[in-house]
């Protein structure tokens, strides 16, 4: 069994540096949509140097007590010069408020973009004196010792940021190369199975923003690294590089490159009549021999193996009947999976057959936008079964967003008075 970490004992990570966090078992959801039958871990760290001490991120609020227990076991509050929050999240920032009130000679370190969010948090007036904004390269100094900052933005909050302990060669890294995993034995050489949740975890909180994990990556791979301390699950000090590595693995494409342009069709059909509207867009979209274009009928599927496809595709478009004045559940499924990787400027576009009122063509094209996908081209619905003019406008959908993808599409004038 793992051998519990009492409340009010810190652990030390390396020279100087002990974690004083808050072990949460009995999480089973987080953020609402991530599954964590692990627990979690809120983890906190206090480095000491000759001339101060640097107290790196705090814990979620109904958990100070044990924070502060483990941080009065390895420093005194008036010898805490520098706070330094990585993500103003409230699991990281809960203690922040009573933190400050027990440290008065503390400064606060956060980068640039978390001001405004730290304003939403506290009383800025009470604070503002003592806030210092950060970013790649700024330092403070503890004597013997240097924290450095890493300014790395939506990772996977647009105030996230890493700090490197030089002497120590010890990255914070906040939310970054953590996991939702709960296990007292703390290091990764020491609790049980992780892999899971850590991939899990970068799934769903890394994978939208992957571009910036790369970016990120950058700035982390040529730092010596002897042990990564985030902010959730374990501490890394066996091989941390190796979750560097595959950090890396998980931000590149998983596809072999295609250098063409690609448009996925993603349809599902009752008796036939948006499948037939799906293949004349699919056909459109194919005449001007220079996009590649796959099919997809989704009824029965699982919207995980689209997902892969999905991120590397450069235009998406749907297909759904109304079906009691909506889209059908596969489709939603499959958009709501969408959050998942990055769409932002890809074109969108929708379609499909309607008894009554046809309401899932607007309903698909609106969530396509609200997920920053373009939509330049309007949707094509027909009552029951379409009309060879119907079909004629589907081949036209598909083909227009072609063009869009290849640049040459014509440019419309829009009337606004046909908008109001």
């Amino acid at each position: 069994m793992p051998v519990a970490v009492r409340p009010d004992t810190a652990v030390a990570v390396a020279p100087g540096v002990h974690w004083v966090g808050a072990l949460d078992p009995a999480m089973r959801s987080f953020d609402i949509i991530l599954r964590t039958a692990n627990g979690t871990s809120y983890n906190a760290y206090v480095v000491r140097g000759s001339e101060g001490v640097a107290v790196i991120d705090t814990v979620k609020a109904n958990f100070s007590a044990d924070f502060f227990a483990r941080l009065e076991t390895v420093a005194d509050y008036d010898k805490i010069t520098v706070i330094v929050l990585n993500h103003l999240e409230p699991d990281h920032s809960g203690a922040l408020p009573e933190l400050l009130h027990r440290a008065p000679k503390a400064r606060l370190y956060i980068s640039h973009q978390a001001q405004t969010m730290l304003k939403g948090l506290l009383d800025w007036k009470t604070v503002k004196d003592r806030v210092v904004t950060v970013g790649t390269g700024d330092e403070v100094s503890l004597g013997d010792r240097t924290l450095r900052f890493l300014n790395t933005p939506y990772l996977h909050w647009p105030d996230t940021q890493c700090t490197w302990l030089e002497e120590e060669g010890v990255l914070f890294s906040g939310d970054f190369l953590g996991c939702h995993y709960c296990d007292p034995r703390l290091f990764n050489d020491a609790v049980g199975d992780f892999r899971f949740s850590f991939e899990y975890y970068y799934a769903h909180i890394m994978r939208p923003f992957r571009e910036h994990v790369r970016e990120a990556l950058d700035l982390i791979e040529p730092l010596p690294l002897h042990v990564i301390a985030p902010a959730h699950g374990p501490i890394l000090r066996d091989d941390p590089a190796d979750y560097v590595r595959r950090y890396r693995a998980l931000s590149s494409s998983s596809l072999h490159s295609i250098n063409t342009k690609t448009l996925l069709v993603f349809y599902i059909s009752a008796y036939g009549a948006t499948r037939r509207m799906a293949e004349a867009v699919a056909a459109g979209a194919e005449e001007s021999g220079e996009v590649r274009v796959s099919l997809y009928d989704i009824e029965g599927s699982e919207p995980q193996p689209f997902v892969d496809l999905i991120e590397e595709a450069d235009a998406l478009l749907f297909g759904s009947p109304t079906i009691n004045g909506d889209a059908v559940k596969p489709v939603w499924d499959l958009l709501s999976s969408l959050t998942m990787v990055d769409v932002k400027g890809k074109l969108g576009a929708a379609f499909g057959s309607y008894g009554w009122s046809g309401e899932a063509v607007p309903m698909i094209e609106d969530r396509l936008r609200r997920l920053k996908l373009r939509v330049p081209v309007p949707g094509v619905k027909a009552r029951l079964s379409p009309t060879e003019d119907e079909f004629a406008a589907c081949r036209e959908l598909g083909r227009q967003t072609a063009l869009h993808l290849l640049g040459r599409a014509e440019h419309r004038t829009i009337d606004m008075a046909s908008l109001a």
